[in-house]
């Protein structure tokens, strides 16, 4: 069953009230059963519209549930993607405020910077020829949808996910760049720190076997939503680690090797 738009205008408030007042609401899955993945996607549409009319500025996109672990959690066949504001880019080695975010978790992965727009049905090759440079980078999760329904305890859905923004809330890029064909980013990955202990490793090929596919899978999926990667614009692939939890006091370093080093604090 289609939401109406009331319905989808209502869930899109009741999560940017949730981003505002960093508390969160119930499982939209359970408000709306029969809701689709066309439905999530509109409700993260609709929250985009008011956030660039209240001044923000999209620089990039996520890409999320790339790999087989995290879709098999979820019992899904599909990645899912959200959108990147000007205010959720953070420095590497700098710290999050206390109080920024809910409950922060974080994601190792492959950044992509575009030189020219993707659209549609395009190859690896194309996604290849759009990039500028890719870079080490960390992304932060939240959460503004309960992880969890209290009575039921039935588990949030693909469909919460994408309807909170695929739980995108922040970006740290490395400062190192590389031309995109100078490294194998099958093999590339990291060893990351949490608090100077080594907690988690991966490698690039988690993600749909080449992070480069994801951009395949996001300008498809765009282009189907009358949407286009832009030129300028910053992509994260997906993460090839779990989520890390990230309390107060968190420091996490991603080691990517050659590749690069980024890191992140929280207060």
């Amino acid at each position: 069953m289609t939401l109406t738009d009331t319905q989808i205008t209502q869930a899109a408030a009741d999560l940017l009230a949730a981003e505002d007042t960093r508390s969160q609401i119930g499982l939209l899955s359970l408000r709306h059963p029969g809701m689709t993945l066309d439905d999530a996607y509109r409700i993260q549409s609709a929250q985009m519209a008011q956030n660039l009319a209240a001044g923000r500025k999209i620089i990039g996109w996520k890409i999320g549930l790339t790999s087989k672990v995290m879709q098999e959690a979820l019992n899904i066949d599909t990645p899912d993607s959200g959108v990147i504001y000007d205010d959720m880019l953070f420095e590497t080695g700098g710290t999050v405020p206390a109080g920024r975010f809910i409950q922060p978790r974080v994601e190792a992965e492959i950044a992509f910077v575009m030189k020219a727009p993707l659209d549609g049905d395009v190859t690896r090759e194309d996604v290849l020829a759009a990039t500028d440079y890719v870079v080490p980078s960390l992304e932060i999760l939240d959460t503004r949808i309960q992880r969890q329904d209290p009575a039921t305890g039935r588990a949030r859905v693909i469909t919460d996910t994408i309807s909170d923004n695929a739980a995108n809330a922040g970006l740290v890029l490395g400062a190192e760049r590389h031309a995109p064909d100078t490294h194998d980013l099958r093999w590339t990955g990291a060893i990351v720190r949490k608090n100077g202990e080594v907690v988690s490793t991966g490698l690039g090929a988690a993600v749909l076997d080449d992070p480069v596919m994801g951009l395949v899978w996001l300008a498809q999926r765009m282009h189907a939503y009358g949407q286009k990667i832009e030129a300028g614009q910053v992509v994260l692939s997906g993460s090839f680690i779990a989520p890390l939890e990230c309390p107060p006091g968190t420091q996490i370093e991603a080691d990517f090797g050659p590749f690069g080093f980024v890191a992140i604090g929280f207060d």
